[in-house]
């Protein structure tokens, strides 16, 4: 069994987790995080891209609201490259009570949340597709984030100071020398062997999963309760703003634009096992009617990928079990030395994407102080690499970069058009990524997560990776299958009118002409 070392183990690859190796890594230790799968491929990659400005929380959970606007800031500031300041508008609809929005104000400013009031009339001028009825609107700083840019900023960041990365290791086993945490063994998924990380602290950034890996370390109870939500993807932007009902948070209660698309979301409901989070067809229906009720004619709009997240709840005794929808948002940090009597451990669980950064330094500030070290936190204050202080991410940047490099539209080969994907944007990433899967690279850059899902840019990605020498013929066709296969999920459970036609197109395209069901590739289904 091949032996790493390091002081700290992180145990997590979403935005907690990363944050969590950047600010240690910050901090001056040596750290290795190990995740089972890719970066921000579970919660962190499964949300609708909202950037919290706060006041969606400012009834229900206000300190919660107070640290998203506080974080905010701090990620557009450190972000930049991954953050679209599209701001946001909260709306009393036709069919909603003003109760909510009469206090909404006094809430906000309450909970330090930056807000004011517009006109209707001010708000249908700027999203003239939102309901002609509506009769209140608020303006606040919400923005949209794209998770795995975020993500892999803060990876980057962490990387220059030291810190290793192990993605797709997955965590079999944890340690203990006595009573202290002394080991970490995981299993390569992609290599097949095992791997055994000596550390003196293990923070375990799991989220759903968080409490099956407390067990591993015989710390019983740590009682994370998955909050499934669906999403869906629409085929354009329906708005440029974030828009949210101006009611007390529900299903379906916001709309989110996100690069060339917008997304509905979401439902939440208790679920029991966040490796398994069905999309049910009532609930894409009640997301289409929510749209309906913000932007009438919602439904003529192509909906084109669905998806589930699992929010890492803490369990809140102040509700019902089921009740997702009514836990608190917050953080919470778990000592396991003073609850299970287990040194050299801490889990963390809650809180927001949009409140990653502050979770991270929360979490390690209690490491240290348990160590009797004093590193003080500076992820709040260094921009990440890629990200230049005070320039944000706008919808146009790709085109802007293509022409700014002296790249006349057409002149380089374009790979995928709804995300405006070129060759050597391409190529860049797999030279990082060699020999992985597709879905690992469309992270990186949302290749086949425009309009078309694939559609086009699935088989020229594939056909680039072989070109390359990266990996065999056989292994290409299984990477293919395997995408579209991925792909297929999110499309199934909204095959209805003009997304039809769109898979019936994809379905010929690639069952038709190239024949993907059989296309010579390993003997070995390719699932990784």
């Amino acid at each position: 069994m091949k032996t790493l070392k390091a002081d700290i183990v992180v145990i997590g690859g979403g935005s907690t987790g990363v944050g969590v190796v950047r600010d240690v890594a910050m901090r001056g230790f040596s750290a290795i995080l190990v995740d089972k799968g890719d970066l921000a491929q579970g919660t962190s990659g499964r949300y609708h891209g909202l950037l919290h400005s706060g006041g969606r929380y400012i009834a229900s959970d206000p300190e919660s609201a107070t640290e998203c606007a506080e974080e905010n800031l701090i990620l557009k500031r450190i972000h930049g490259g991954a953050v679209e300041d599209t701001g946001g508008l909260f709306v009393t609809t036709s069919i909603d009570s003003e109760e909510y929005a009469d206090l909404f104000l006094e809430r906000a400013a309450a909970a330090k949340v930056p807000a004011q009031e517009i006109t209707p009339a001010e708000a249908l001028r700027r999203e003239p597709r939102l309901d002609p009825g509506l009769k209140r609107a608020f303006e606040v700083l919400d923005g949209t984030v794209d998770g795995w840019q975020m993500v892999w900023g803060a990876a980057r960041s962490a990387m220059a100071y030291g810190a290793k990365i192990l993605t797709h290791h997955r965590v079999t086993q944890i340690l203990r020398d006595g009573e202290h945490v002394s080991a970490v063994v995981c299993h390569d998924e992609r290599h097949g062997e095992d791997i055994r990380i000596d550390c003196a602290y293990v923070l375990n950034c799991g989220g759903p999963w968080a409490g099956r890996i407390a067990e591993m370390a015989d710390c019983h109870g740590v009682e994370v309760v998955p909050g499934a939500g669906i999403m869906i993807a629409m085929n354009h932007r329906l708005s440029h703003t974030v828009i949210n009902r101006c009611i007390w948070p529900a299903d379906g209660d916001i709309l989110v634009p996100v690069h060339p698309v917008c997304i509905i979301g979401t439902t939440d409901l208790r679920a029991d096992d966040p490796d398994d989070l069905p999309i049910l067809s009532d609930q894409v229906q009640q997301m289409l009617d929510a749209g309906e009720a913000l932007i009438p004619g919602f439904r003529k709009a192509r909906a084109i990928h669905a998806w589930a997240g699992a929010r890492p709840l803490v369990k809140d005794s102040r509700v019902a079990a089921t009740d997702t929808r009514h836990m608190a948002r917050g953080m919470s940090v778990i000592d396991h030395a003073a609850r299970d009597g287990v040194e050299g451990m801490l889990s963390i669980a809650g809180g927001k994407l949009t409140t990653y950064r502050l979770m991270a330094e929360r979490i390690v500030d209690i490491m240290c102080e348990r160590m009797g070290e004093e590193r003080p936190c500076r992820t709040a204050e260094e921009v990440v690499p890629g990200s230049n202080e005070g320039t944000l991410y706008t919808i146009g940047h790709r085109l802007k970069d293509i022409e700014e490099n002296g790249h006349a539209p057409g002149s380089e080969q374009m790979i995928c058009e709804c995300e405006l994907i070129t060759r050597s944007m391409l190529e860049k990433t797999m030279d990082l990524l060699p020999g992985d899967q597709l879905d690992d690279v469309r992270r990186q850059v949302r290749l086949g997560m425009g309009p078309c899902q694939g559609g086009f840019c699935s088989q020229r990605a594939t056909g680039i990776s072989h070109e390359r020498g990266d990996i065999s013929c056989e292994r290409a066709n299984g990477l293919l299958r395997l995408f579209l296969k991925n792909r297929w999920i999110g499309l199934w459970p909204i095959l209805n009118g003009a997304q039809v036609r769109q898979a019936a197109l994809d379905h010929w395209i690639h069952e038709g002409t190239l024949d993907v069901e059989h296309l010579p590739y390993a003997d070995q289904e390719v699932t990784r």
